[in-house]
């Protein structure tokens, strides 16, 4: 058993108040860390958000910094790290029997950029197998008979029940604001190579990217002003209220009422608060780009990246995660290179979606969480947007009737990330409640 922690809820602070509070001496590194510890102590057994916790280790690394005079702008802030991105110090299982055990010799970039600001690797978090389909054992927080979403099943799971207060996902779908809308939290796929991918397993390299999930819009500003090499600065600002386009995209008729009702309420909330509101359409030409992002490319690039399991472990691939390669080995090459064209054909349109709109309001995800935990819900109202390669953010602003998250979407040109923060921080203003965030129990 751990040491109790001090019963000061550290674990409930966010990234950035953690980082303010042992800056200034106000609180420990280790206490923090203590905190966290506890809680995962007492819910893991329920939530499995974890593949590897190495307590020790994570307190080492905790007393080390508080021993330190010089403190980064992470310190003693701790992270947890999808179970695909290796770590020097942590075993990277990629959630299969295949790599049980694998002890990678080198962090990946992202994990020794906020190694080096300070911040404490607290754990890896449970992944689907190969950051796919196929789900794994992690249970919503919000209701465990309900999935947390996936492939970042653990780290969304991880940051709703106050277990640690940001974590690191990968999106090649919508594995990174699809958790993040099913457990009520902040959900962030930056534009498309923001972060560096250097160490994160591939499954199909012109989507994947690195992602955030965390508990303010601060938070994942801060932490990617350290992925991206920039010192930290004042949050960017609107001197004006946002133009806001309410795009309902192609797959409107895929919503639930529990979507379409946060999304039309949001969008009269904004505009009643001064904000410029109006319908955006998509132009016909991007109705097939869910089967580019999700079969097309996804499928063949995949089966490429696992030349090797395939050839050497395949009865340790799930037969969801074979069919998926197996479809990408039968494909033509001519069929890729058409999605690849198509993709990059709608990313050159969507400058023109964007004319006079800083920001689209769309749905997060086409409900609350599925209950069951056999699939990790539809990645469909994510998945446009990461082969448009745009930054895009879900922000935890409702509730179904049954008392489960609903968030919506916040998708911006690429290259505005910081636009993105500036919007969303305006828009939570007005829609956000501290009680929305998070596990309430």
């Amino acid at each position: 058993m751990l040491r109790a922690a001090p019963a000061i809820g550290l674990n409930k602070l966010t990234a950035s108040e953690i980082a303010r509070a042992t800056i200034a001496g106000e609180t420990t590194c280790e206490d923090v860390v203590k905190n966290c510890l506890a809680r995962i102590d007492a819910r893991e057994n329920e939530i499995h958000a974890w593949a590897t916790v190495d307590a020790e280790f994570a307190l080492r690394q905790a007393r080390e910094l508080d021993r330190r005079a010089t403190r980064g702008p992470l310190h003693g802030v701790p992270i947890g790290v999808k179970d695909i991105i290796d770590t020097a110090d942590l075993p990277t299982e990629m959630g299969s029997p295949i790599f049980r055990g694998h002890r990678p010799t080198a962090d990946a970039a992202c994990v020794g950029l906020v190694r080096a600001a300070g911040a404490v690797i607290l754990g890896k978090t449970i992944t689907c197998e190969f950051a796919g389909m196929t789900p794994n054992i992690t249970t919503n927080p919000h209701n465990t008979a309900h999935t947390p979403g996936g492939s970042s099943s653990g780290s969304g799971a991880a940051v709703a029940d106050f277990m640690v207060p940001a974590a690191f996902g990968t999106q090649t779908g919508g594995s990174v604001l699809r958790p993040a809308a099913y457990c009520g939290v902040f959900g962030f796929k930056p534009t498309f190579g923001a972060f560096n991918r250097r160490g994160v397993y591939p499954a199909a390299e012109s989507l994947d990217t690195i992602g955030l999930i965390a508990r303010s819009i601060d938070d994942i500003e801060l932490i990617s002003t350290v992925l991206e090499l920039r010192p930290a600065s004042t949050p960017q600002t609107l001197d004006r209220p946002p133009r806001i386009g309410l795009c309902r995209t192609p797959m409107w008729d895929k919503a639930q009422p529990e979507t379409v009702a946060a999304i039309e309420d949001a969008a009269a909330r904004l505009a009643k608060a001064g904000a410029t509101v109006r319908e955006v359409a998509l132009p016909y030409e991007f109705t097939g780009l869910r089967n580019a992002a999700r079969e097309t490319v996804n499928n063949y690039e995949r089966a490429a990246a696992m030349a090797w399991e395939w050839n050497t472990h395949r009865d340790h691939i799930s037969e969801r995660l074979r069919k998926r390669i197996e479809i990408g080995r039968a494909m033509s090459h001519g069929e890729y290179l058409a999605a690849l064209q198509l993709g990059e054909n709608r990313r050159a349109q969507l400058l023109h979606v964007f004319q006079d709109i800083d920001v689209l309001l769309t749905p997060s995800a086409n409900g609350e969480a599925p209950r069951g935990l056999g699939e990790t819900g539809d990645p469909g109202f994510q998945a446009i947007w990461t082969i448009l390669h745009t930054p895009a953010l879900t922000l935890p602003t409702h509730r179904s009737p049954n008392g489960l998250p609903v968030g919506i979407q916040l998708v911006a040109p690429r290259y505005d990330d910081r636009g993105l923060f500036a919007c969303a921080r305006w828009v939570w203003q007005q829609l956000g409640a501290p009680e929305l965030l998070g596990y309430r129990g």
